[in-house]
């Protein structure tokens, strides 16, 4: 059995709820378009992997996407419950290093990935942080649930926050790169991702 896991977090691509903060400047159209986007890269940075795969969707299974993958819906009344659930089940499964991402991240690569689950060898945790303060990707070689518990998730002092609580409580710790999501039109037209991607331009400037 291979001893490493990848979860993936996607939501579910309904008009309206995706990428809410975008969509208030470009349109619930437009914010679909560029989530399908960055989903699309997130599965294929998840290609090719020395590891397993589970797709966790936010309201239900869509075919569409990771076909060939264990695919299930996100248990639990916030994000943080729901994090700590898919990462029970996967060390009640015997996964030894288990790293999370969202799907919404326009420079997810393979090599992120892989980066985050061989630091695991080393270190009990792994985050990659976001530029808001958040992470964009959190792994484990050991469960810990106070990860999950009592954090202001969408603020911009979580990251902060939960370096704090693992210093105090000694244990280790790694960070990747800090990477850019996207969450606002002035982080879209900023990527590299909408520049370099002319179709997707022309797709939102039909639906402004």
């Amino acid at each position: 059995m291979n001893k490493n896991l990848v979860i993936v977090f996607v939501k579910n691509n309904d008009l309206g709820k995706v990428k809410t903060r975008l969509a208030k400047t470009i349109g619930n159209e437009a914010a679909l378009e560029v989530y399908n986007a960055l989903v699309e890269i997130t599965e294929n940075a998840t290609k090719n992997l020395d590891a397993t795969l589970r797709i966790y969707f936010s309201n239900a299974i869509e075919s569409s996407y990771w076909k060939q993958h264990h695919k299930a819906v996100q248990k639990g009344n916030d994000l943080g419950e729901r994090m700590k659930n898919a990462f029970r089940d996967g060390f009640n499964d015997g996964f030894e290093r288990i790293v999370l991402i969202g799907s919404d991240l326009p420079d997810m690569s393979s090599e992120i990935i892989t980066s985050g689950l061989n630091t695991l060898k080393h270190s009990e945790t792994v985050f990659g942080p976001a530029e808001d303060g958040g992470y964009y990707l959190l792994g484990m070689s050991k469960p810990n649930s106070k990860i999950f518990e009592n954090k202001p998730w969408s603020k911009s002092n979580l990251l902060k926050l939960t370096l704090s609580e693992l210093d105090e409580n000694n244990i280790s710790y790694s960070l990747l790169n800090t990477l850019n999501d996207i969450d606002t039109f002035e982080d879209l037209i900023a990527s590299d991702f909408y520049k370099n991607n002319l179709i997707l331009q022309d797709k939102i400037k039909q639906l402004q």
